[in-house]
């Protein structure tokens, strides 16, 4: 079996994709998946493909294919792509603006005005509207309508009837008044324009158009983000006269058995095995585990993670596209094109309700016409159709839904990244929850300290504490931290030494003072009571770092340090379940710290010592069984997971690749804010659902009424305008959202 991806251009909804898809599938042995999202076609087949005889099917559909460019030169297609757009957008809202003003505002027109409206006009309709009347007529070719066919054949006739009306009609005289009349008589409508409907319908689509496009645009930041998470040089050991000489070099450059050096602090340039040298790497970025993991020769390393101690020399085992980094690329690559194609509402009703639009015209005038009435009042009843049905309204339902809900999202620290993960939300049932930095802090604290008999609590920090400030090692760090929290200032100390693997040890204030394992102090012959094994043995149970301490030849106590659970995790969970959410824990953590974190916040389900791509396959699990799943991550290895999930919520406090996979970003790092996360999603959802419905009730109560010559195409226009109004005070509704704390407190 054979693959290839190829680049779509040319879409401009999802029923594009549909029709690209069908195409491509017809092809004998091909089987094809058209991603609208990421505009790419993946391609299989039993045998060889040519991607030429592809690109033609593609083409012959009325759409560009093309297979995949460089990364830089994909980027620069799609800036290119947006810039146009974006000059398009502005030209169309600077002309817009006086064009509605003078229709609407009798008072601002002046004489000559409508000429004026009309010089306005045709640039806006004719070259910034161009992309809809292009996209209508490749789906007039292929015997095809969408919101591009209404777009483009009610603003052409709009801005067609306006010519006519300025030139062979009263419209054009100087010193015209807009004025709305309803009547219930034919009327010819020869002396009204309709230029700010055909001006406004193309200014407020674009801005939808263009909001899509920025969103569409980040489809592949993830994929990018994940890449960079890579060393860029390396220092490469090669043979010199002397002895092994330090040599930097590209990482391209790097091939495997090559011996390279990592300094404390230095990102490891690729997968390898320690050859020389001791640390500890911090490798939550891919596994998530919170505490980092010693190495010593013969220990395998993984790329991209970190020295956090000493010095090392790596052998690199795994180059290039084979080590895990590269694998996980692969998944997020894979995640993202195995995606559903989200199909929008209003595709799906537009068409079915384009061509009844179109037809009712084409009835209503010839219906005139033969009942003896004159052309001009055939063509004006057929317009007023064309008007009333052309989706003004519908061009804003989903932007400003999306504005004043994301809007208010940033204010409660929940970034919203566009519409189409929003579908989702209405259906899940599950939240997927990842352990580290999610649910608890992601960082060791000192949790407890208990002193044995004779022993006070302040002299076993003040000792302890000081005796780890002198460390770099992060449960070091935990217990300086917390010591000087509670202490407010350390004594210094001297002779400070590291014992790799057990523990230090150093002179405090004329005391020497021994810190680690139990077995560390035992070494020495001091006096270890059966009271520390046990509370040593406690600290094991709670899936928790116990820390033995003592001076003057004897333990004097235990100093237990442990990734926290977040002061807000457990009402959240709480209030996840009473949205109808099962929450489930998914980590890369030991299965007793996971259980324990389990408990203490309500989750039953766990998923513990589970590896990034096993994160995924615990996801599709859930999602194979009927599960509708939103996956809360904040570490690369969350990355994958969060784009396989029908919805993903990323911390803000967590990767950059993270941020980028998921749909919705967190700023505040706590479960509260994927509560509000999944409430605002569902109120923008149903606010958005609710201007659809409302944009094409109007249109369906007043297209018989345009049909039936009782709603002249000025009218229609004030019609549309009412609904647009409609459409935008119902988004703004959206203000008004609370977080569920302060929802709960106000009850």
């Amino acid at each position: 079996m054979t693959e290839i991806e190829l680049e779509i251009g040319g879409m401009t909804c999802a029923a594009c994709a549909a029709r690209v898809e069908k195409k491509l599938n017809r092809v004998d042995g091909v089987t094809a998946s058209v991603n609208y999202a990421t505009e790419k076609a993946h391609v299989t087949g039993a045998g060889p493909l040519d991607p030429a005889a592809l690109i033609a099917v593609v083409e012959q559909t009325g759409y560009t294919a093309a297979l995949p460019r460089a990364g830089e030169e994909a980027e620069a297609r799609q800036d290119a792509e947006l810039a146009t757009l974006t000059r398009r957008l502005v030209l169309a809202g600077a002309f817009a603006v006086p064009i509605i003003a003078l229709a609407m505002v009798p008072v601002l027109q002046f004489p000559g005005w409508q000429w004026i409206s009309l010089v306005l006009a045709l640039p806006v309709v004719l070259w910034a509207g161009w992309p809809f009347h292009r996209a209508a007529w490749v789906n007039l070719r292929h015997a095809a309508a969408t919101m591009d066919t209404l777009i483009s054949v009610g603003t052409l006739a709009a801005l067609s009837w306006s010519v006519y009306a300025l030139v062979f009609g009263a419209a054009g005289e100087i010193g015209m008044r807009h004025a709305f009349e309803l009547t219930v008589e034919p009327t010819d409508g020869a002396s009204a324009i309709y230029l700010e409907v055909a001006a406004g319908v193309i200014a407020f689509v674009l801005a939808g158009r263009w909001f899509e496009k920025r969103s569409k645009r980040r489809a592949g930041a993830a994929l990018r983000a994940l890449l960079d998470l890579g060393a860029k040089d390396v220092a490469v050991l090669r043979p010199g006269l002397d002895g092994p000489v330090e040599q930097t070099v590209p990482i391209s450059a790097l091939v495997a058995g090559d011996e390279f050096v990592v300094r404390p602090g230095e990102k490891i340039a690729t997968d390898g095995v320690v050859v020389a040298g001791r640390s500890a790497i911090d490798e939550s970025m891919l596994t998530g585990e919170s505490v980092p993991v010693e190495v010593a020769e013969g220990s395998a390393v993984v790329g991209a993670t970190v020295n956090s101690g000493g010095r090392l020399v790596v052998r690199a085992t795994r180059v290039g596209g084979d080590t895990q980094l590269a694998q996980m690329a692969r998944l997020v690559e894979a995640a993202q094109s195995g995606k559903a194609d989200v199909q929008r509402l209003a595709d799906r009703i537009s068409g079915v309700f384009v061509p009844i639009a179109i037809a009712i015209a084409v009835a209503t005038a010839g219906a005139w016409l033969g009942a003896g009435f004159p052309a001009s009042a055939a063509f004006t009843a057929a317009v007023a159709v064309l008007i009333i049905a052309c989706p003004c309204a519908l061009g804003l339902a989903t932007p400003t839904a999306l504005l004043v809900g994301t809007g208010r999202g940033a204010q409660l620290g929940v970034l919203i990244k566009g519409p189409e993960m929003l579908e989702s939300t209405r259906r899940i049932d599950t939240v997927v929850l990842d352990k580290t930095g999610t649910v608890t802090t992601g960082r060791m604290a000192l949790v407890d300290a208990q002193p044995l008999a004779g022993t006070e609590r302040e002299e076993l920090l003040r000792y302890a504490g000081a005796l780890e400030d002198a460390s770099e090692h992060p449960i070091a760090r935990a217990i300086a931290t917390g010591a000087r929290a509670e202490l407010g200032s350390l004594p210094g100390v001297e002779d400070f030494a590291n014992t790799e693997g057990l523990g230090v040890e150093g002179v405090v204030d004329g005391r020497r003072v021994v810190a680690g394992r139990p077995a560390h102090l035992a070494q020495r012959g001091w006096s270890v009571p059966a009271e520390l094994d046990a509370l040593v043995a406690e600290a094991g149970e709670q899936a928790r770092t116990a820390i033995a301490v003592g001076w003057d030849g004897a333990a004097r106590g235990v100093l237990v340090v442990a990734d926290e659970v977040k002061p807000t995790s457990r009402d959240a969970v709480r209030r996840l379940r009473e949205l109808g959410l099962t929450p489930v824990l998914l980590t890369g953590d030991q299965a007793g710290v996971a259980r324990q974190v389990a408990a203490e916040v309500g989750i039953e389900q766990v998923h513990a010592e589970v590896l990034p791509a096993e994160k995924v396959d615990v996801v599709r699990a859930l999602q194979d069984a009927g599960r509708v799943v939103a996956m809360v991550g904040d570490g690369v290895n969350d990355a994958p997971a969060l784009v396989q999930a029908d919805l993903g919520l990323a911390m803000g406090t967590g990767t950059d690749v993270a941020i980028e996979a998921a749909d919705i970003t967190l700023v505040r790092a706590d479960l509260a804010a994927v509560v509000d996360a999944v409430r605002l999603s569902r109120r923008t959802l149903g606010t958005i659902k609710s201007n659809l419905f409302w944009a094409f009730a109007y249109n369906t109560a007043a297209i018989p009424l345009a049909a039936l010559g009782l709603l002249n195409p000025m009218l229609a226009g004030a019609a549309m305008a009412v609904s647009s109004a409609f459409v935008v005070s119902n988004s703004l509704r959206l203000r008004r959202f609370r977080a569920a704390e302060l929802e709960e407190s106000a009850r």
